[in-house]
C-alpha cells in the first residue's frame, strides 16, 4: 500500500480511533502516563538489554508509563525478544509495520497507539542513556512542553565521533536557526531522545519519512516552552548504524519543505 509523505497526527482519542485505542482511563490520570516509543531494526542484540534498563530507571520513581517497540519487520528475532518480555511485563508492547522504513513514521505510529497525555523517544541502540528519562519527565511535569535530551547544551557531548561527523552535525543544526521560532530555539534540534506533551502535537501534517522529527515538532508544532537536558551520546553497542545516503536526503528534502512553509507562512 502507498504511504503518504506526510501524515497527521491524531490523537486515539478522536471519534474516529478504532476501538481497541479507545481511552481506559480519565484524562486526568492519562495526563501523567508516558508511552515511550523506541523503533527498531535488526536491534536483537541490543533490545532486551535496553527494556530492562529503562524499567530499572523508570520504576523506583513510581512513574506511570508503557513502552511501545516500534519494530521495521526486522526478521532478525527483535519481535521475539520483544513479545516475551511484554509476556513479562504488559506495559512493553510490540507493534510490527510491514513494508514501511522510517525513523519519523515509526514514532508517529507508535504514539498512535497510545493515550498516554506525554509522548517520547529513545533510540534502542544504547547511545540514548536511561537515567535522563526521570529528568526530562520531570521537566515535562514542571510545565514544559519539550524536554529534550542534548547533545549540545552546556554538559551535554557527542562522544566519540569523528571530527567529520561533527562538523557535519553541526552544519546541520545551524542549517536550522532561520527556521527554529524565537525564543524556542533548541541548541540540539537534530536529537532523537525526548519527550513531548501530545496536546502540543495534535492536527499537525508530519513527515513520515526520515530521522528528524524533532526538527519539525520545534517549528511546527504548538510548543510554547523548551528543556534542554545535557547527556554525553554513547557508542552503539551491537549491530550497525542506519545513517546513509537516503537519511541525508530526507533531512535535505524536510528542511526545504520547512523553509518553504515559514516563507509561505504555513503553520500545519
Amino acid at each position: 500500500m502507498p504511504v503518504s509523505p506526510l501524515e497527521v497526527f491524531e490523537s486515539p482519542l478522536d471519534v474516529s480511533a478504532p476501538p481497541f485505542l479507545q481511552p481506559a482511563m480519565s484524562r486526568d490520570c492519562a495526563r501523567k502516563r508516558l508511552a515511550l516509543t523506541i523503533p527498531t531494526l535488526r536491534e536483537a542484540g541490543n533490545i532486551r538489554g535496553l527494556l530492562d534498563h529503562v524499567r530499572t530507571v523508570l520504576d523506583p520513581h513510581g512513574f506511570d508509563y508503557q513502552i511501545l517497540v516500534v519494530d521495521d519487520d526486522s526478521c532478525d528475532g527483535t519481535a521475539e525478544i520483544v513479545t516475551e518480555a511484554g509476556r513479562e511485563d504488559p506495559r512493553v508492547n510490540l507493534l510490527i509495520r510491514k513494508g514501511q522504513r522510517g525513523l519519523s513514521g515509526a514514532i508517529l505510529h507508535g504514539w498512535r497507539h497510545s493515550d498516554a497525555e506525554i509522548l517520547g523517544v529513545m533510540d534502542a541502540d544504547l547511545q540514548h542513556p536511561p537515567e535522563l528519562l526521570p529528568a526530562l519527565l520531570s521537566a515535562i511535569y514542571a510545565g514544559s512542553d519539550l524536554a529534550i535530551g542534548s547533545r549540545y547544551t552546556p554538559g551535554g557531548a557527542l562522544g566519540g565521533w569523528s571530527r567529520s561527523r561533527k562538523l557535519f552535525s553541526a552544519a546541520a543544526v545551524w542549517a536550522t536557526w532561520p527556521i527554529q521560532r524565537t525564543g524556542l530555539r533548541a541548541k540540539d534540534p537534530m536529537s532523537g531522545f525526548f519527550l513531548v506533551r501530545r496536546d502540543c502535537l495534535e492536527r499537525v501534517a508530519f513527515q513520515q519519512s526520515g530521522f528528524k522529527l524533532l526538527l519539525e515538532i520545534l517549528v511546527r508544532a504548538r510548543i510554547q516552552s523548551v528543556e534542554e537536558i545535557p547527556f554525553s551520546f554513547g557508542l552503539r553497542y551491537r549491530g550497525a548504524s542506519k545513517a546513509n545516503m537516503k537519511v541525508g536526503y530526507d533531512y535535505a528534502r524536510l528542511l526545504l519543505r520547512l523553509y518553504a512553509d515559514r516563507i509561505t507562512g504555513r503553520t500545519n
